[in-house]
C-alpha cells in the first residue's frame, strides 16, 4: 500500500464527524428548548436520553452510536497511519497517541448510545456516573494521583482548545471555500465553547482529587449547573449551548471539508493558506 493509498479513510472521516456533531447538536438543541421552557441546560447523557421511547428517536440514537464508531475508527487509523502526517518525533507520537485515546473515549461513548437506542434505558445520570467511575478510581492505590492527572490533561486539553480558537490554528486542515471563509466566525466561537467546557470538566476533576471527594467530578451537565449558579449564570448557560452548536457545526464542517494530508490532492488549498495569500496580497 502506498503512502498516498489512503482514500479509503475518507468515508470512515466523514461518518465519524457527522456522528460526533450529531451529539453536540442534540445536546444544544435539548438544552436551548429546556431553558426556554424554564428548565437547565442538560449533559450528554441526559440530552441523549431525551432521544428515547419513540421510533425517530431510536434511529437518532443508532445514528449518532454508528457515526461515533466510525470517529473511534478514523482516529485509531489516523493515529496509526499518520494521516494527518504528524511525522515521527517525540511531539508527534504524543500527538498520535492521544488521536487513538480520543477514538477510544468517543468508541465507548458510542456503545452507550447503542445500548441506550437498544435498552431503551439511560442508566442514571450523567454527573453521578462519572462521580460513581471516579470514586472506584480513587479507591485504587494512587487513584487520587491518577485523578489528579487526569483532570490535569483534561483542563489542558480544554486550553489546547481555546488556543486552536484564538489562533484559528483549525484552518490548518479546512479546505478553502466560500462557506469556510464566511461561517468562520461560527467555526471559531465553536471551538472555544468546546474549550471552556472540557476546562471546567478538568477542573472539577483536579478539586475531586485534591478535596479526595469523588461528588465533585462531573461532567457537561455539572459544568452547565456550574455555570448557571454564577452571575447571570443563565445567560452564560445560553451563551456556552449556543457555543456547543458551532462545535457541531464545526464538526459537520470537517466531515465535509477536512484535508487528510495523506489521503487528500495536494491541489487543495487549505483555509488557513488562503487567509495568508490574501494578507500577502493586501500587503502588496
Amino acid at each position: 500500500m502506498s503512502d498516498r493509498d489512503f482514500g479509503w479513510a475518507i468515508p470512515i472521516m466523514q461518518l465519524g464527524y457527522a456522528g460526533r456533531g450529531l451529539v453536540y447538536v442534540t445536546i444544544a438543541a435539548i438544552s436551548l428548548y429546556t431553558i426556554w421552557q424554564g428548565g437547565q441546560a442538560q449533559g450528554t447523557s441526559a440530552a441523549l436520553a431525551q432521544l428515547e421511547g419513540s421510533l425517530w428517536g431510536t434511529a437518532a440514537l443508532v445514528s449518532i452510536a454508528v457515526g461515533l464508531l466510525c470517529y473511534m475508527v478514523w482516529r485509531i487509523i489516523c493515529g496509526t497511519y499518520d494521516l494527518e502526517d504528524e511525522g515521527s518525533g517525540g511531539k508527534a507520537t504524543i500527538a498520535r497517541m492521544g488521536q487513538v485515546v480520543t477514538g477510544l473515549i468517543h468508541g465507548a461513548l458510542g456503545v452507550a448510545v447503542l445500548i441506550l437506542a437498544v435498552t431503551a434505558k439511560s442508566g442514571g445520570g450523567e454527573g453521578s456516573k462519572i462521580a460513581e467511575i471516579t470514586g472506584q478510581i480513587m479507591s485504587l492505590p494512587a487513584g487520587i494521583w491518577l485523578i489528579g492527572i487526569a483532570g490535569v490533561i483534561t483542563a489542558g486539553a480544554g486550553a489546547y482548545y481555546l488556543k486552536k480558537a484564538w489562533k484559528e490554528e483549525y484552518r490548518e486542515k479546512l479546505e478553502a471555500n466560500h462557506f469556510t471563509r464566511n461561517w468562520n466566525w461560527a467555526l471559531k466561537a465553536g471551538v472555544a465553547a468546546q474549550g471552556v467546557t472540557v476546562g471546567i470538566i478538568g477542573v472539577f476533576l483536579v478539586i475531586a482529587a485534591l478535596q479526595a471527594d469523588p461528588s465533585q467530578a462531573g461532567g457537561m451537565g455539572k459544568a452547565f449547573s456550574w455555570l448557571s449558579g454564577q452571575i447571570y449564570g443563565q445567560i452564560l448557560v445560553t451563551a456556552l449551548c449556543l457555543g456547543l452548536a458551532g462545535f457541531a457545526l464545526f464538526c459537520f464542517v470537517n466531515s465535509a471539508y477536512r484535508i487528510i494530508p495523506k489521503a487528500s490532492g495536494d491541489d487543495v488549498q487549505t483555509l488557513a493558506r488562503k487567509a495568508k495569500n490574501k494578507g500577502q496580497a493586501a500587503a502588496a
